[in-house]
């Protein structure tokens, strides 16, 4: 598994760059800030999600100017060649995404991680430490999708799910419901304890697979013995159906549902302390980093496959111990490394290419 080739057309300031890794080993882009090395990793993130490590808004990758950006990759699966093609169109309002893989559109993200199942590390990465539970429920959400595809079928039907009480809630504009409405709304509740519960059983056996990898992760990229653990915050006390009924008053006011797995956390401790509110930089970045190491590790011992690993920027956030920690935990298979600056001394890359030169 592995990416040959990447095509980019009025890709953020790419007029069009054709991209061609080592499909097996280390490629670094190595250019000065500013040449686009960022935006590479962005397009191959985006073949593999449909969306962005970057932005929430689509229309950011698209060339300024231009109405149309083009994304096109091609993979190997064993000898199975697979071509992915994403477009991005710009509209009056918004900007729509089309997305084909051997021209045929992918049902699900699950699709999507089956054909280019990746890792990725920014130097905003260690936000899922630091920053609220959103960041931690997406990467436990995309985790839980690349270790087991078939499980985003409990994802999607929870999200369905929590649309729709959430456009019931809305619509009663505050009101008590009517006793048709009532009813309607007790069935949508209904669905979202089952779907729910469904959802929060996946996420917490991953947790569990996952937290011995981040411990050990961790204690190789810090080299002390301080105790990682990782646990499942839900978002409310008791049984789902008794914090939904106590909730209710509430989720009438604001017009959506208050409690649930869509507002659950994963904690991080250290030695029992708060790894958000009470860790130091250093620390919150090296859980950061063993975090997204463990994660890449449970999708090859679950999925006998090498995820891609994107490194952006990585080792200018490092001290050279931590640097050269990491290079002796980097997983085999396909990586892909920016920097701006010179490469630890004893990292030794298949390929490294200036973009300067490559840019149209």
């Amino acid at each position: 598994m592995g990416l040959h080739e990447l095509l980019l057309r009025n890709f953020r300031l790419f007029d069009e760059l054709c991209f061609t890794p080592d499909p097996e080993a280390v490629t670094v882009l190595l250019s000065a800030n500013g040449s686009g090395k960022t935006s590479v990793l962005e397009a191959v993130y985006a073949l593999a999600t449909a969306s962005s490590f970057r932005t929430t808004s689509a229309s950011d990758m698209i060339r300024t100017n231009a109405s149309l950006a083009e994304v096109h990759g091609v993979l190997f699966h064993q000898e199975r060649r697979v071509q992915v093609d994403l477009t991005l169109t710009r509209g009056a309002r918004n900007t729509t995404k089309r997305m084909l893989v051997n021209g045929q559109r992918p049902t699900s993200r699950a699709k999507l991680s089956e054909t280019l199942p990746l890792t990725v590390f920014t130097p905003e990465g260690v936000d899922i430490v630091r920053q609220g539970p959103e960041g931690r429920r997406v990467f436990l959400t995309n985790l839980h999708t690349d270790v087991d595809p078939p499980s985003s079928d409990i994802l999607e039907r929870f999200n369905r799910v929590l649309t729709q009480r959430n456009a019931l809630l809305r619509a009663l504009q505050g009101e008590y419901p009517s006793n048709s409405q009532r009813d309607e709304l007790e069935v949508w509740t209904a669905d979202f304890i089952d779907s729910g519960l469904q959802l929060i059983e996946v996420r917490e056996r991953v947790l569990a697979t996952l937290t011995p990898l981040v411990q050990v992760a961790y204690h190789e990229l810090s080299k002390n013995s301080q105790q990682v653990d990782l646990h499942y915050d839900r978002s409310w006390s008791n049984e789902l159906a008794h914090a939904l009924s106590q909730s209710l008053n509430d989720d009438l006011h604001r017009g959506y549902t208050t409690v649930g797995p869509h507002r659950d956390d994963v904690a991080v401790t250290l030695d029992g302390r708060d790894a958000r509110r009470q860790a130091s930089q250093g620390e919150q970045r090296s859980l950061a980093l063993a975090l997204r190491l463990a994660g890449h590790q449970l999708v090859q011992l679950e999925r006998g496959v090498d995820p891609l690993l994107l490194l952006d920027d990585v080792f200018s956030e490092l001290d050279p111990a931590r640097s050269e920690r990491l290079l002796q935990l980097l997983p085999v298979g396909q990586t892909l490394v920016t920097t701006a600056t010179p490469l630890p001394p004893s990292m030794s890359p298949a390929v490294i290419l200036d973009l300067s030169t490559m840019t149209t």
